[in-house]
């Protein structure tokens, strides 16, 4: 309100180009209304055209599975553009003042803002709705106490949102929690906050110029070489011009590894290239495995028989099952299985569809798939690890994951099957066990 008064005086009488746009939420119900009332006498009383509009923003919120602030601001921005665009203006005047500025910075550190976010509100900045449309906020330098008080001297009507001061938004927990404690330990802090912001934006200027300048020149320099800052900024400038969000850890990830396809969505996949250009990866689509070997375990043995299979070595043995034996010993990497339970013949081969598995400790048997997509497994690594199976049909092992309970060592084992796994690159260091004690008859 005390914006608007501003305009007026600075406008003139016989001036038409200002246009009165209120814009309301249909949140707060009857006190809503109230401030829409106010909106409406204030612009007759001052001459002025007043245009008016409204959403249901708490459905749409929920509709689209946004927060009410989110929601909120995107119909107002579209609402404000749309009428800036049939009047004819070129620019939208916003009251945000000095304390926004603080209360902004506070929330966008705790989300962990960039240098562009911290930098703060600029006083012209283009429309989020339309970008041939800019935003101007001329009462940024001045604070709320200043704006209440010359609203006081002029006689200046205004209504107070109630929901300012419901704790259950976070804005309003920085507004009536945090900065009272700062101004308690530093009354200056909001100079010293400014300043900060005006150094933090300046740099990501900068920054964010550079990283422009490199991706439009047409010979471009290593981008392994550029500073850190400029590299951000030119993989952020790539991911919005992608249409993809780019938080830290997205840019991060691409920044650190040529070559490397990350996911951003189902399906979806980005990789950044040598060069620093960003692009769209292809999603090949991972297939089964078709490898299979089968091992027949003679009954008595007690060599060691290695086997390659994709990549890995198997080294195992059927023995009798020692006196002393305990389940769940540490025995140098390997694995114990009952092997009656097992039978005369095993295979070694790679996940099927529909395979199920029936984990030790577990009553029943679940989904192999289901199984890795708990343990976040990668699709295309569930594909690579190599399964046991029993001579009935049954999964005793999966590679990485637990033994079966079907086949794990009970009271009632009389032979054991002792299973040392590994991949060709770990094969010598795999250790070659003791030989297997001499049971008198």
């Amino acid at each position: 309100m005390v914006l608007l008064h501003l305009l007026r005086e600075q406008a003139g009488a016989a001036d038409g180009r200002l246009v009165v746009a209120h814009f309301n939420h249909r949140l707060r119900g009857r006190a809503g209304d109230a401030d829409e009332a106010l909106v409406r006498r204030t612009a007759r009383g001052l001459g002025l055209p007043c245009v008016v509009g409204s959403a249901d923003v708490r459905r749409e919120a929920a509709r689209r599975g946004v927060s009410l602030e989110m929601a909120a601001r995107e119909l107002r921005h579209a609402f404000l553009a749309k009428v800036a665009q049939q009047r004819g203006a070129s620019v939208i005047a916003l009251a945000h003042h000095a304390d926004d500025q603080v209360e902004l910075f506070f929330l966008r550190l705790l989300r962990g803002a960039g240098g562009e976010g911290l930098g703060g509100m600029k006083a012209l900045s283009p429309s989020p709705a339309n970008p041939r449309v800019r935003l101007w906020r001329p009462l940024l330098e001045f604070t709320k106490a200043e704006l209440r008080a010359l609203a006081r001297t002029r006689g200046i009507r205004f209504r107070e949102d109630a929901s300012n001061a419901s704790p259950a938004h976070r804005r309003n927990r920085v507004r009536g929690e945090l900065l009272p404690l700062l101004r308690q330990l530093e009354p200056g802090f909001a100079a010293t906050v400014a300043r900060v912001m005006a150094i933090t934006g300046a740099e990501a200027e900068l920054a964010d110029a550079l990283a422009g300048r490199w991706l439009n020149a047409r010979r471009r320099g290593a981008f392994a070489r550029l500073p850190v800052a400029v590299q951000r900024h030119a993989l952020r400038r790539q991911l919005l011009a992608l249409g993809v969000p780019p938080d830290f850890e997205l840019i991060e990830t691409l920044r650190g590894c040529a070559g490397k396809r990350v996911s951003v969505a189902a399906g979806r996949w980005l990789v950044r290239g040598t060069s620093g250009v960003v692009g769209w990866a292809a999603n090949p689509q991972p297939t089964f495995g078709a490898d299979e070997v089968s091992i027949a375990l003679s009954p008595g043995s007690q060599r060691w028989r290695v086997k390659p299979f994709t990549g890995g070595v198997l080294r195992w043995r059927v023995i009798p099952r020692p006196a002393n034996f305990r389940p769940g010993a540490d025995r140098a990497g390997a694995e114990f299985f009952d092997a009656d339970q097992i039978g005369p013949r095993l295979t070694l081969r790679h996940w099927r569809a529909g395979d199920r598995f029936q984990p030790i400790g577990m009553n029943g048997s679940v989904k192999l798939q289901d199984w890795f997509t708990n343990r976040k497994v990668p699709a295309t690594e569930r594909r690579q690890r190599v399964l046991g199976v029993t001579a009935a049909g049954d999964i005793f092992w999966v590679e990485g994951e637990r033994i079966s309970e079907r086949a794990k060592v009970s009271p009632q084992t009389r032979r054991l099957l002792e299973w040392r796994w590994g991949r060709t690159a770990m094969t010598r260091r795999l250790p070659r066990p003791r030989p297997a004690p001499k049971l008198r008859a």
